[in-house]
């Protein structure tokens, strides 16, 4: 059973990804999307989205990254991913699941599950760019509207030569609202034979487990839920090998987010850190009351330094 991270826009970038693969339990990352048009892109945009091309395509914790890519165009698809394969992109992800509006306006993400036959054409095209062998997977929802067309995009997606197929148990138009329909899941691994991972809507171990159980995948997608409890992913593996398992209690959370602001500032700049630091706060409150509550005490601070300073002194206070 493999646990990945999920991709997320703004959120899990290769600092959180080092942050998180340390923590342990996660077998697979994959990049934030890096959006596909009309023309190959230059390298330095897939070193931006994955510096984990030049760590042999891994996290410093040895995890590897699979570099995704979101457009509808097959031919500059192929392109592009050919030339990340050959920067050393461990495999290729294709995104057939972004609910983002300005995404799906553009062809692109969740929109694309209306038409299974532009599915196929995408996926064929790619796979046959990735010549050295590299491995080719795609993420979906449920579908766009509805969920009528599941079945048949998942096998479009198969008989296109996809290697694997993440599954996010929602349609564009349910969003990130609960529930998360882990059945349906098990409905598309009655129709392909390659590997499913199920994704959507796992906050704790209790998650974990039904989710297996109702979309019969071992293995799962986890998001937000790692996000809120970097530890989730360990916790889940100790306890399938039936081992017991230790929270991470909040100083520990509090020298990862020290961490995090600290490499965010020197890699993003002052204006980003704040946000992300604040960001990062607002999920982990879901888990750690005390999240909430030094929230509170940095909301309106604007200077890296105020922030800084306030958060060496919570730090110390643990020592």
């Amino acid at each position: 059973m493999r646990i990945f991270l999920a991709p997320m826009d703004g959120l899990t970038d290769d600092i959180m990804r080092h942050l998180l693969t340390r923590v342990g339990g996660i077998d697979v990352c994959v990049t934030e999307f890096v959006r596909i048009t009309n023309t190959l892109l230059p390298k330095k945009v897939f070193y931006r989205a994955s510096p984990e091309l030049l760590n042999d395509g891994k996290t410093m914790s040895g995890i590897p990254v699979r570099l995704q890519l979101l457009g509808s165009d097959p031919v500059c698809l192929a392109e592009n991913a050919a030339l990340a394969a050959s920067l050393g992109a461990p495999a290729i992800d294709l995104n057939f699941g972004c609910p983002a509006k300005t995404v799906n306006r553009s062809n692109g993400g969740a929109v694309l599950l209306t038409d299974p036959e532009n599915l196929f054409n995408i996926v064929k095209s790619v796979k046959a760019a990735l010549n050295d062998g590299t491995p080719l997977t795609a993420k979906m929802r449920l579908g766009y509207e509805d969920k009528s067309l599941a079945l048949e995009c998942a096998s479009a997606i198969e008989e296109a030569g996809a290697d694997e197929l993440i599954v996010h148990a929602r349609t564009k138009t349910e969003g990130y609202r609960p529930p998360a329909y882990w059945d349906w899941i098990a409905r598309i691994r009655e129709v392909v034979s390659l590997p499913v991972v199920a994704n959507g809507e796992i906050w704790s171990v209790q998650d974990y487990l039904r989710c297996k159980e109702q979309s019969e995948c071992s293995d799962v997608m986890i998001g937000r839920g790692l996000i809120s409890n970097p530890n989730l992913a360990k916790q889940c593996k100790l306890l399938m090998d039936g081992e017991q398992f230790k929270p991470l209690i909040w100083p520990e959370i509090v020298g990862l987010l020290a961490e995090f602001f600290n490499l965010t500032l020197e890699k993003m700049g002052e204006k980003h850190a704040t946000g992300r630091i604040k960001q990062w706060l607002r999920y982990l409150s879901r888990e750690f009351p005390e999240a909430e509550a030094f929230f509170l005490t940095i909301r309106q601070d604007k200077t890296p330094q105020l922030i800084s300073d306030k958060l060496n002194l919570y730090q110390a206070s643990f020592a």
